[in-house]
């Protein structure tokens, strides 16, 4: 072969070693949160074994080539505690990318459950009996909060820091949660819209999402993994439907799920891992029923639920998982016969609660149909206090909590295996006055 010949093959080998041209050794990674055990092994296609000690990201060793599948498992789950972990966006195929959205979330049975008091701008903070449900007020409970009029709370995936959305100062105050459950500020609250009243956290524990009800605004803040603290990101607040009342994630924190109570619909909004900005995505917002005041997610992230209060119904939906977009399951609408204003899915996915306001004053059991998302009533509503307004389960599955706004209480409730509720003993336990949302740690 001639000289030049031989130059121009060797460049274009260079070229297509230096550019990745067959793409070898595109590598598979995410992030870990909620890990308080030890043991836990991840496998990618059955093989490359990765063991994990801390939360954060992650990455597995083997490289992947272009167009070939990956399917992230988890071999070992954790014990001293026991732990279940779970993944999300943990398979597809290599195109010409590293993946860096695998997103694996470790639970175990509630430690504390901690409760916005409204009306006495404060925080109850209990700890929670692994075995019974009962709360038990933590030493120092209730703590004065660092802003007015706390109405909504939410806890980091990594159970470290506590988010507090205060509708009457217009912010976010964050707390650092002690090894008894106790609260402590963390630091100056993050200004937020106006009117903040729904508050969500993605599974990576990178972003908090604040709905601000009276400017129809999202405030996004990047959240400082060391101290909790927040930044707001560039192009926050973000535009969203009339008086957006209620926040959701999907479990691979890919998409924004928010409920418009004065708009009667859904809007969904794509995230961007990288900066935590959203986008809305096509056909966004979609119909629901009147007073969407509650959002839901199903554990697989398969299937939406939107209580809609002022009908007296919920709204069912099949999510398109390469989209967000919301597609209205058969029947839905579903009739409640009272005004749903909270809703939880339960861990498995096989049922669902709702806290029925006005003369109801109860909580509902809904069974899923797994095929298709439809809801059936399970057994007979169960009593509750006065005007229940947020509800949530624990993440063992076995208890359920729901916070009465008007008997300044919370009802406990243990949960059967075909997905029944019984008031648990001693229940419902004392909160400050008007306790308006609930989040379990």
């Amino acid at each position: 072969m001639k000289k030049a010949a031989w130059i121009a093959l060797a460049g274009a080998v260079a070229g297509m070693v230096g550019c990745n041209i067959d793409g070898s050794g595109y590598t598979v990674g995410g992030t870990l949160t909620g890990l308080s055990g030890s043991g836990l092994v991840l496998q990618d296609n059955s093989g490359d074994n990765l063991s994990l000690a801390g939360n954060g990201s992650f990455v597995f060793s083997s490289g992947i080539d272009n167009g070939d599948v990956y399917s992230v498992t988890v071999a070992t789950q954790p014990s001293n505690p026991a732990q279940t972990c779970t993944v999300h966006n943990g398979s597809g195929t290599i195109d010409k990318a590293d993946v860096t959205n695998v997103v694996v979330s470790c639970t175990q049975p509630g430690r504390f459950a901690f409760v916005a008091n409204q009306l006495s701008d404060n925080i109850s903070a209990y700890a929670i009996d692994s075995s019974t449900g009962v709360l038990v007020p933590v030493a120092g409970s209730p703590f004065a909060s660092a802003g007015t009029t706390p109405v909504a709370v939410a806890v980091d995936p990594n159970g470290q820091f506590l988010y507090v959305a205060d509708s009457g100062s217009n912010d976010v105050s964050v707390y650092t949660i002690g090894a008894g459950g106790a609260l402590t500020s963390a630091g100056i609250p993050a200004t937020t819209g106006n009117g903040p009243v729904a508050i969500a956290i993605d599974p990576s524990d990178s972003y908090v999402y604040v709905a601000n009800i009276s400017d129809n605004t999202l405030s996004v803040f990047a959240i400082d993994s060391a101290t909790g603290l927040l930044t707001e990101i560039t192009g926050s607040p973000f535009g969203v439907g009339s008086e957006p009342a209620a926040l959701k994630t999907d479990p691979g924190g890919n998409y924004l799920y928010v409920a418009n109570f004065g708009g009667a619909n859904v809007s969904v909004l794509a995230i961007d891992a990288a900066s935590g900005a959203l986008t809305n995505v096509a056909g966004s917002p979609f119909g629901s029923g009147s007073g969407p005041n509650s959002i839901t997610i199903d554990p697989t992230g398969t299937f939406a639920y939107v209580a809609n209060e002022a009908a007296a119904s919920i709204s069912a939906y099949s999510i398109t998982a390469a989209t967000g977009a919301l597609t209205p399951v058969s029947g839905s609408p579903f009739a409640t016969g009272s005004s749903p204003e909270s809703l939880v899915v339960d861990p498995t996915g096989q049922f669902m609660y709702a806290a029925n306001v006005t003369s109801a004053n109860d909580v509902a059991a809904y069974a899923i149909t797994p095929s298709s998302g439809a809801l059936a009533l399970a057994g007979s509503p169960v009593g509750a206090g006065t005007l229940p307004v947020g509800i949530a389960i624990d993440p063992s599955g076995l208890f359920v909590y729901a916070v009465n706004d008007n008997s300044d209480d919370v009802s406990v409730y243990s949960v059967s295996s075909a997905g029944l509720l019984t008031r648990v003993s001693g229940a419902p336990f004392a909160a400050g006055s008007q306790p308006r949302c609930i989040a379990i740690d």
